[in-house]
């Protein structure tokens, strides 16, 4: 994992000029996350294989907490900018509706009620326990939403890695509004689209970094409900309108043996168990490796120190720590995630005693190192996701692709309208 965060720092950004105006950036984290992939798939390589890939499985929720964490102190070090813009921040989470642009095209390929699954959200672990619980197991809309959620694990974080490049060079858009978009209630995606924007406006990382912790917060708080009883219900009435004209009167509900997916997904990332002094004492020793392996990857990267990067990554780490084990002691069904934002806002509001101690150290560390790292971790954890992938073939590919799309662009749209009519930009 060392060497793959090494090698991908090292290669560094680069940047592919389609005209004048329009440019792709290829991230380090885009590197780690194809490396780590291939590094599973090598056939001659034994020393990775599903053991290990089991490992980053389970070390990618205490990672995703480290991700969290840090746009969480962001947030905090900007959060009278975030009142600010406030009503932005809110009515963008509106854009997640725009998943649905998916469905007459989805109709389009063949696909029947599965497009229920498919396009009533950007379907992370939230979104497929909701249509588990209310079509069941075996239901066709269920098939729907685990095939872009195997999609999305896969490609959905260098897709929309590559989205955002080509988005903010060639609409123009506020980069706050594409930092807001960004928060689509997936950790992975949302660092891995806004990492770009902080290469392309350094002068905004902080606020940009703020504005898309907070609106990924609110979508984890609100996203599902907006789920329950908004995107499902139009997912239906869309899909009862639309049947008849693109499909005809065929009752046939479930689409062809070569999309389906053999076994459900558990949500890895909302199950919880016993906090025990073992479990701390490995959840700390994954946090000292992975911090010691973000410092010298940050210093390959940015030439920052790596005492004070690593300095900082404890500190983080220490908060995660603390949020995942409060979502354990306290019997009240909060996932951790809301925990440690909570937290990692409050620690680093200007006034605070934490505030500038902490955000000293932090941002030392820059989140394209972090994401660096974890990705190379989710490159490997993917590997046993792969013949599923394979089974959901290039139709199921596109609507998945179309659905992130969908969701944020719109709320960029969104956002970039009430910043304007408040006039905040």
């Amino acid at each position: 994992m060392f060497v793959l965060v090494i090698i991908s720092m090292f290669i560094g950004v680069k940047e592919i000029k389609i005209t004048e105006t329009i440019s792709v950036l290829l991230l380090p984290l885009i590197y780690a996350l194809v490396l780590g992939l291939a590094l599973y798939l090598a056939k001659p390589i034994k020393f990775v294989g599903p053991k290990q890939s089991k490992v980053a499985e389970g070390a990618m929720v205490l990672f995703i907490g480290v991700l969290i964490t840090k746009l969480a102190i962001s947030s905090g070090q900007a959060i009278s900018s975030i009142f600010q813009v406030g009503p932005a921040l809110i009515l963008q989470q509106i854009g997640n509706l725009g998943t649905l642009l998916a469905l007459p095209i989805a109709l389009l390929f063949g696909f029947r009620r599965e497009v229920i699954g498919m396009t009533s959200s950007i379907c992370r672990e939230p979104n497929l326990g909701v249509i588990i619980d209310k079509y069941g197991f075996k239901s066709p809309e269920t098939r729907g939403v685990l095939a872009v959620f195997v999609i999305g694990s896969i490609l959905g974080t260098p897709f929309i890695s590559f989205l955002s490049s080509i988005s903010a060079s060639l609409i123009p858009m506020h980069p706050y509004a594409y930092a807001m978009a960004s928060g689509v209630g997936s950790a992975s995606m949302n660092a891995a689209a806004l990492a770009p924007l902080m290469h392309m406006f350094p002068s905004m990382a902080t606020h940009l970094e703020a504005f898309a912790g907070c609106s990924n917060l609110l979508s984890f708080c609100f996203g599902i409900y907006m789920c329950i009883f908004v995107s499902i219900p139009l997912a239906e009435r869309m899909y009862d309108w639309l049947a008849p004209h693109i499909l005809g009167h065929d009752e046939i509900i479930s689409i062809d043996d070569d999309y389906a997916i053999e076994e459900v997904k558990h949500d890895k990332y909302a199950t919880t168990d016993d906090l025990t002094l073992g479990k701390l004492e490995r959840w700390a020793t994954f946090l000292v490796i992975f911090s010691f392996i973000v410092a010298v990857g940050n210093y390959i990267g940015f030439n920052t120190s790596i005492i004070d990067a690593f300095i900082g990554m404890l500190l983080i780490s220490l908060i995660t720590i603390i949020g995942m084990s409060l979502e354990r002691i306290i019997p009240w069904n909060i996932q951790a995630i809301i925990y440690i934002s909570l937290i990692g806002i409050f620690v680093a509001i200007p006034g605070v005693p934490t505030s500038d101690f902490l955000v000293h150290y932090v941002s030392q560390i820059d989140l394209t190192t972090i994401c660096t790292a974890f990705l190379a971790y989710v490159g490997i954890a993917i590997g046993n996701d792969w013949e599923e992938f394979k089974k959901i073939g290039w139709k199921g590919i596109i609507i998945a692709l179309i659905v992130i799309s969908g969701t944020y662009l719109c709320s960029a749209a969104i956002a970039h309208i009430t910043l304007v009519a408040t006039g905040m930009v």
